[in-house]
């Protein structure tokens, strides 16, 4: 007879880093002034360690996604930049990644919607305001 079901580790109950890091960019975009790791914790509602939220924040600082200054014995954070200039900043660097550039750039560009390429096109014609 088999015994009780075993106990869900804390392991399997963790978010990806990548979606922590998301959220707390998330909370630090919607404030009006950098945020402590407490205010972050606070903003988040969400059952994290402020441990956790400071280790997210130092992590972001070293990947220059955020900026801290002093604020007491510890830092306050705001992001480098806004969602967008994030997202290309990370599309950069994929791209930089890869020696055949113009193979990557030609396979993004033909899974684009139509609508997107239109974009594309005039953005790169400069007739996109």
């Amino acid at each position: 007879m088999p015994g009780p079901a075993p106990e869900p580790s804390s392991a399997s109950e963790r978010r990806p880093a990548g979606e922590l890091e998301s959220t707390v960019l998330a909370a630090l975009w919607a404030a009006d002034s950098p945020l402590t790791p407490g205010q972050v914790q606070g903003a988040l509602g969400a059952p994290l360690a402020r441990t956790t939220v400071t280790t997210i924040l130092t992590r972001l600082y070293e990947k220059g996604t955020v900026t801290r200054t002093r604020a007491g014995r510890g830092f306050a954070y705001t992001p480098t930049e806004d969602a967008p200039g994030l997202t290309a900043r990370r599309m950069h660097s994929e791209l930089q990644k890869e020696e055949d550039r113009s193979t990557v750039l030609a396979r993004f560009v033909s899974q684009l919607t139509d609508e997107d390429e239109q974009l594309l096109r005039e953005l790169l014609d400069g007739d996109a305001s």
